[in-house]
Parts: C-alpha cells; sequence; structure tokens
C-alpha cells in the first residue's frame, strides 16, 4: 500500500501526541488578580503549576506545591486561612471529572466542579511567547472568559478547571481583567505528586458554611486560642508571620477582598 503525504503527517502527529502524553510536564503559570475591587490597582500576582502526566494533572501554587513536597515527607504542610481563594484543582481529562481542593483547619475538602464548559473557538490567531494559539471564548462562574490555546503543545488542559480545547492554554483571562493566567515556562519531567487523596466531599452550599464559619471566627479563637495572642500563618507569597487576634480587623478585610473567581458563588457575609 502506498503511503500519502496525508497518512504520514497523521502518523508522524499520532507518534508525537502518544510521546507527549506518555510523559510528564510541568506547566509554569503567572497569575494575576484583583480581590479589593474599591483598589483596583492592588493586584495580586502569583507562580502556579500545572503537572500533568498522561490524562491527569494538578494544578497548585508554587506554596502549596512546596507544602504538598513536606507532606509527603511526612512533615507538616502550611496553614491556610478561609476557603476562599483556593487554586488547588485536581482533573481527570479521561474521566470528566474537575475537583477543586480546599484546606480547611488541617481537614481537605474536595468540591466537585459541575459547571460545564461551552467553549466558542473563533478564527483568530496571534504568536505568544513562541507558541502560535488561537482565541477561544467560554463562560464560567459567572464570568467570560477569553483563552488562546497552542497546539504545538497538544494537551487538552489548562490552568485552574479550565479544559477541553484542542491545545493546552496558554492564556486566559475574564472580560473583566481582573483574573489572568499566563504560561511562563514549560518543563519536561514534572512531578505530579498527590498527597491529598483523602478528603471530604462537599457542595456549594456546605463550601457557604465553612466560609461564614471561617468569617464568624477568623482565627478559630473559640476553640483554639485566646483573645490577645497571636498566630502564625503563611501568606499567599510564603512569607511566615505572625499576627494578632483581631476579628473585627479580619472580618473587614474579608469583606473587601470579596471577589472571588466564581462570581455565581460569591458569599453575602
Amino acid at each position: 500500500m502506498k503511503i500519502t503525504s496525508k497518512m504520514k503527517f497523521i502518523i508522524f502527529f499520532l507518534g508525537i501526541s502518544t510521546f507527549c502524553f506518555s510523559q510528564k510536564f510541568s506547566f509554569i503559570y503567572e497569575a494575576k488578580y484583583k480581590l479589593n475591587l474599591e483598589n483596583p490597582d492592588y493586584v495580586i500576582s502569583e507562580i502556579m503549576i500545572l503537572d500533568l502526566k498522561n490524562n491527569t494533572s494538578i494544578f497548585r501554587d508554587s506554596q502549596d506545591k512546596k507544602s504538598d513536597s513536606v507532606k509527603l515527607n511526612n512533615g507538616n504542610g502550611r496553614y491556610k486561612m478561609g476557603v476562599e481563594n483556593h487554586f488547588y484543582v485536581k482533573k481527570n481529562l479521561a474521566q470528566k471529572r474537575i475537583e477543586k481542593l480546599i484546606t480547611y483547619l488541617g481537614t481537605d475538602y474536595f468540591l466537585p466542579i459541575e459547571e460545564i464548559l461551552d467553549w466558542k473557538i473563533t478564527s483568530e490567531q496571534k504568536i505568544i511567547g513562541k507558541y502560535k494559539s488561537q482565541k477561544a471564548e467560554t463562560n464560567y462562574g459567572g464570568r467570560n472568559w477569553i483563552a488562546w490555546f497552542t497546539t504545538e503543545l497538544p494537551f487538552g488542559d489548562g490552568p485552574y478547571i479550565f479544559n477541553g480545547l484542542p491545545g493546552l492554554i496558554i492564556s486566559i483571562q475574564d472580560s473583566n481583567n481582573e483574573y489572568s493566567f499566563n504560561l511562563i515556562e514549560v518543563k519536561n519531567g514534572g512531578n505530579i505528586f498527590d498527597v491529598r487523596k483523602k478528603a471530604i466531599k462537599i457542595d456549594w452550599n456546605k463550601y457557604e458554611t465553612l466560609a461564614k464559619s471561617y468569617f464568624n471566627d477568623p482565627y478559630d479563637i473559640n476553640t483554639k486560642l485566646a483573645m490577645g495572642k497571636t498566630v502564625t500563618f503563611t501568606s499567599p507569597n510564603g512569607i511566615t508571620m505572625d499576627i494578632s487576634v483581631k476579628t473585627k480587623e479580619m472580618q473587614k478585610s474579608i469583606l473587601q477582598k470579596n471577589n472571588p473567581i466564581e462570581l455565581n458563588h460569591k458569599i453575602n457575609y
């Protein structure tokens, strides 16, 4: 049988795809977001990592990955405050299962993401970094999102919960420019270790209950601390600090930063 040029291309593409999906990759993103809309010039910037192997991935900020590494070696991970603004996501693309992981007071919870991403792929293209990319749009969490994906990285995944395009999402932001994720580095042979396997399943109603519990007692002082003491926690940029227990001030801060990525699940405290 004569092999045509089209058949050669298909064989080549399948070979590349098989190689890619049999490897481990880490995709490094810079995430920027605005929590306090009263001060729109204040932008939080974090490095987040998408670790991918075959059809499973974990998306987490760099400090969470370091914390998981410590837990992997029987150490203690970092203590995160509250339940909002957690970007830890597990995906099983083959089973179309997406779970948002939340750690609160030492307990891990997983929140299934069941909202369907209905992508509209446009014909618009541009070069982002060294990748030829194409534009797509969708709605999620009460926001409109504009994404750019590349088939040069043949993975139907992306940052946070986003997935389902013909290539890796290398840039995505909401139409209000309040949240954005941009690829800054690709590493071959990344580590996808998972230490948060034992988690309690919750829904959005339970999520709201946990958030309000934190708002009413931000430092868990009724069960663990006495008023006037200090607690130690790790900020999003990895800096450890001692802070005084001042519930009213913390509640004010929570109210000021109430601009979640899932606007349709914004909590009215």
